[in-house]
């Protein structure tokens, strides 16, 4: 008798093994300008594809977007505290 299969879901960061960005319909932009580095879109990230970068002309930290991963789920953008990121079509 087979043992039966106790977890189907997949875990977080499990796309960095496969670049899943192209199937995606819509990706979020992020305004620099309005970004404030507050990180909370990094931490929403299932898929983990938004790291916390210093910009080299201003030296604050603020948010970037792997797209090779992202997904377009809109959890950053739904939750971002001031509204920095905005999803666009991606076709």
């Amino acid at each position: 008798m087979k043992a039966p299969i106790t977890n189907l879901s997949a875990q977080a960061n499990s796309s960095l093994a496969n670049k899943t960005g192209s199937w995606r319909t819509v990706k979020p932009v992020i305004n620099l300008n309005t970004c404030v580095g507050c990180s909370l879109c990094a931490k929403l990230c299932p898929e983990g594809c938004i790291e916390m970068k210093k910009q080299i002309k201003t030296e604050k930290i603020k948010a970037k977007i792997n797209y090779d991963y992202c997904k377009g789920c809109g959890l950053c953008a739904h939750e971002c505290p001031v509204k920095a990121i905005k999803m666009e079509n991606d076709f």
